[in-house]
């Protein structure tokens, strides 16, 4: 594993913004670093929604909304002196992860996926600060990440 070689996990909440503001900090003006930004996508609850069309709506804004978080987060790394070569931003659609959505969708069973296809020596992930009954109920991606990654650094930005 390549330790220089960073995963950040995003989902444009405010906790990913400050990791990916943590990585700039880290790793900005030196040499070797390559980042990844990525997303896996997570789509809104369909029975949340009256019908088909406001549902695939809503699907297209917040498609929109991570797509312009990614991209600021790319130009934000780049302005903290990480060469734009070396910043890589990967969008997991649901219809990329066909096979692995079988398996039972988990964003971090993917996240982790990815870091060790791509040889990530390091994953980058946000806490999202949930109670320790919110965290039984409903489990969080952060928590699963660092409980179930193996030969790797991880960062947990809070």
């Amino acid at each position: 594993m390549n330790f220089k070689k960073l995963l950040v996990a995003v989902d444009a909440s405010e906790n990913s913004a400050r990791a990916v503001a943590y990585v700039g900090e880290m790793v900005g003006n030196t040499r070797g670093f390559h980042v990844t930004l990525l997303y896996v996508e997570r789509f809104p609850e369909r029975d949340t929604f009256p019908n088909e069309d406001s549902w695939r709506a809503a699907c297209q804004k917040e498609e929109k909304t991570i797509r312009d978080f990614l991209e600021d987060s790319r130009r934000q790394l780049v302005n903290s002196g990480i060469a734009p070569e070396h910043v890589t931003v990967e969008y997991a659609s649901a219809s990329s992860l066909g096979a692995r959505r079988s398996e039972g969708y988990s964003v971090a069973r993917h996240v982790l996926q990815f870091h060790q296809e791509g040889g990530f020596g390091t994953v980058v992930v946000g806490r999202r600060g949930v109670s320790k009954a919110e965290e039984f109920l409903f489990g969080s991606v952060t928590t699963k990440i660092v409980h179930s990654a193996k030969d790797c650094t991880i960062w947990v930005v809070q």
